[in-house]
């Protein structure tokens, strides 16, 4: 679909003392995004965050536009099975990182356009390769050669042949949320396949992109999407633990913020995070006092810092594997898997492989998988 070029995009924080208050955030997540939107697109965008925050990441207008696709593909390619929004998530978080940064309008047109570099084998952006223009710049805004273009990065000579109309206009435009969703559903789709088989859907993303890197990367977030959508049932959880949790979704979709958090909910935070984040106009949660609240709902009193939460309970470790957690521990990640003073984060699992998460500045409380988040430290069982 086009060539390979590769950049990793990192978020990352530490764990910090600021104001005589230690609070908590994330680890390195790697994406890899377009050349553009590796140099042009904020880690914040302007539009609220789906869902309460159960599609992480994801602007509102965006995640509809994946909903949509989803919709309409039976009616364009109805052999196909098994397309979700996950699936079309995960391809647009590492092609474009959702358009982050870009305004989109409530008929899903992008602002400003995104553009890939310029494909005449310069090098520059990984390509080697010149590719002469097909659409006279009509897409691509050159004549001199093709560039990706769009949320889901369309050369232009691939769009001419999947790109179809998604929000009813009569035009289908690479850089609109619905059509460039559709597109790349059609796109994936091929000629029928079954995309709930892990070979077809791993074969359809190498198509979209000739690299087994690639397909790692946007495997990995197809398989995050997956776990955050999907409503974590509470059957069987009953008691004190039921009500930590239910404390903890009742938060979903309250806003991180750096050193937020206190027994009795949401506050403002302090500044700033390691990535230059205040939380001081921001009302919310930071993980820890995500955990701190939920279990003052029961009774629990837990110290401030993720670290320091480490050492309540029965402490579960690492080396266990996540297989023995139960609904109600503590999820714990560190720099160095091991050494309990380089914890960094703290979730709370759910079961079935979730957790309530309060990831990092920029997005809100969610449902996440627990592999969400890296060097997994083990748990802490309170209950």
């Amino acid at each position: 679909m086009r060539p390979r070029r590769r950049r990793l995009g990192r978020w990352a924080c530490l764990a910090a003392l600021l104001l005589s208050a230690a609070v908590c955030c994330t680890a390195p997540i790697s994406s890899a995004i377009s050349a553009y939107a590796a140099l042009q697109a904020g880690a914040d965008g302007q539009d609220a965050i789906a869902e309460g925050g159960s599609a992480a990441d994801i602007p509102a207008r965006m995640l509809a536009a994946y909903k949509k696709a989803v919709q309409q593909i039976g009616r364009h390619a109805p052999k196909c099975r098994g397309m979700r929004w996950p699936i079309l998530a995960g391809i647009a978080k590492v092609e474009s990182n959702h358009a982050t940064g870009h305004t989109i309008t409530a008929n899903g047109d992008i602002r400003p356009r995104i553009y890939g570099v310029l494909l005449n084998g310069s090098g520059a952006g990984g390509n080697t390769t010149t590719f002469p223009d097909t659409d006279g710049g009509r897409w691509d805004g050159t004549a001199l050669g093709e560039r990706a273009v769009g949320p889901f990065q369309f050369l232009p000579s691939t769009w001419q042949s999947v790109g179809e109309d998604g929000n009813g206009d009569r035009v289908a435009d690479p850089h609109n949320a619905d059509d460039a969703a559709l597109g790349a559903a059609l796109y994936l789709c091929g000629d029928g396949r079954d995309l709930t088989q892990r070979a077809q859907l791993q074969a359809a993303i190498y198509q979209y992109n000739h690299s087994t890197a690639y397909v790692a990367d946007v495997l990995g977030w197809i398989d995050r999407y997956t776990a955050a959508a999907n409503d974590p049932g509470l059957d069987g959880v009953s008691g004190t633990v039921r009500t930590v949790i239910e404390a903890a979704l009742a938060q979903r979709g309250v806003p991180y913020s750096w050193g937020g958090g206190t027994i009795q909910g949401p506050t403002y935070g302090i500044c700033c995070s390691p990535s230059g984040k205040s939380g001081t106009s921001i009302k919310g949660f930071d993980c820890s006092g995500l955990t701190l609240y939920a279990y003052a709902r029961a009774g629990v009193r837990l110290p401030r810092t993720a670290a320091a939460q480490s050492g309540v309970g029965r402490r579960i470790p690492a080396s266990l594997g996540t297989g023995v957690l139960k609904p109600g521990d503590l999820v714990f990640y560190a720099h160095a898997p091991g050494r309990d003073s380089t914890i960094y984060h703290v979730g709370l699992y759910l079961g079935h492989g979730q957790m309530i998460n309060a990831a990092r500045p920029g997005t809100v409380v969610r449902v996440d998988s627990v592999g969400a988040m890296s060097g997994y430290a083990g748990g802490a069982r309170l209950l």
